[in-house]
């Protein structure tokens, strides 16, 4: 049974930072190229960053680029999102995910089983 566990979101004002961590368990995390989308109330969902499966390719939403940073350790089935810069933009509830990973491109999967429980990232003015 697949298990993946967000965490390290809260609250924080403009300008600081968080950083996301997501766990897997029940996958064979080094066989897929995972990413983060985030999801905020009446927009639609969003692809955020993404990393295959031996970090050689990154994606970053035009939004984030600069600002984020997105790390795995295969050795810890562990997904990491470096937030810095926030901005109250960046407000939504955040998920990992495996999907499609391209250079310009990040595809999660729609199987929601492959999805956790998200954890929310607020970023007040």
């Amino acid at each position: 049974q697949v298990k993946v566990v967000e965490s390290g979101g809260g609250l924080v004002q403009a300008g600081g930072s968080l950083r996301l961590s997501c766990t897997t368990s029940g996958l064979s995390f080094d066989d897929f190229a995972m990413g983060w989308f985030r999801q905020a109330p009446g927009k639609e969902r969003e692809g955020v960053s993404c990393i295959t499966w031996n970090s050689g390719v990154t994606y970053y939403t035009d939004s984030v680029k600069g600002r984020f940073t997105i790390t795995r350790d295969n050795a810890k089935s562990t997904l990491y999102l470096q937030m810095d810069s926030l901005k109250p933009e960046d407000t939504a509830m955040y998920y990992c995910a495996p999907g499609r990973c391209y250079y310009n491109q990040y595809d999660p999967t729609d199987d929601v089983g492959f999805w956790g429980q998200g954890t929310q990232v607020t970023v007040s003015s």
